[in-house]
């Protein structure tokens, strides 16, 4: 008898095992729908941002492209630039070595209105490519626009101000092409 109350309780228990692997078995398909539901969000949200992220370097990578063909095509003459401004120096010395009663004279007032109308389409062509001569006398130093090239003692002038122009400075847009070389005032002693 004792054995039958074994095999009784033997199948009440595989009964119960039954129903509960039967139980589990329809609850698994539910559990496994939700996590695989969970994990497919999981990738989607994932994959938002990364497309989220791919558009902002591409937009980033347009705009540094853009602003560098931009520099490129406004600064594009810079070296040309440079080398012009030795001509114009040399002009600009040429005529400021005329005396004036050579400018007076007759025989070479042609000469000195042809240097003189060159100068000033010199400078239009500077202004028209965004180059402008950069303000020193009078001015105080700027260690970013101007070249302090000596000192002179002087009572009237503060320290620090700019008293002589060696030779012109220049700028070209927004950027410095070539600083003032000048001459600084210091306090007479």
């Amino acid at each position: 008898m004792e054995q039958d109350n074994t095999t009784a309780a033997e199948a009440v228990a595989n009964t119960e095992n039954e129903a509960l692997r039967e139980a589990t078995a329809e609850a698994a398909p539910e559990v496994a729908e939700h996590d695989r539901l969970s994990e497919l969000e999981a990738e989607l949200a994932d994959a938002k941002r990364q497309v989220l992220y791919a558009q902002a370097e591409v937009q980033n990578v347009r705009r540094r492209a853009e602003k560098e063909a931009a520099d490129a095509r406004t600064y594009a003459a810079t070296a040309f630039a440079r080398d012009v401004l030795s001509v114009a120096d040399n002009l600009t010395r040429g005529l400021a070595a005329i005396p004036e009663e050579l400018r007076e004279d007759e025989k070479f007032k042609g000469l000195v209105t042809g240097l003189d109308a060159t100068g000033r389409e010199l400078d239009s062509i500077f202004a028209r490519h965004g180059i402008s001569r950069i303000v020193s006398v009078g001015e105080a130093l700027d260690p970013n626009r101007h070249q302090a090239m000596f000192e002179v003692p002087t009572a009237d002038t503060a320290p620090g101000t700019i008293v002589q122009e060696v030779q012109a400075g220049y700028m070209i847009r927004d950027r410095l092409l070539r600083p003032a070389l000048v001459g600084v005032a210091k306090a007479a002693e």
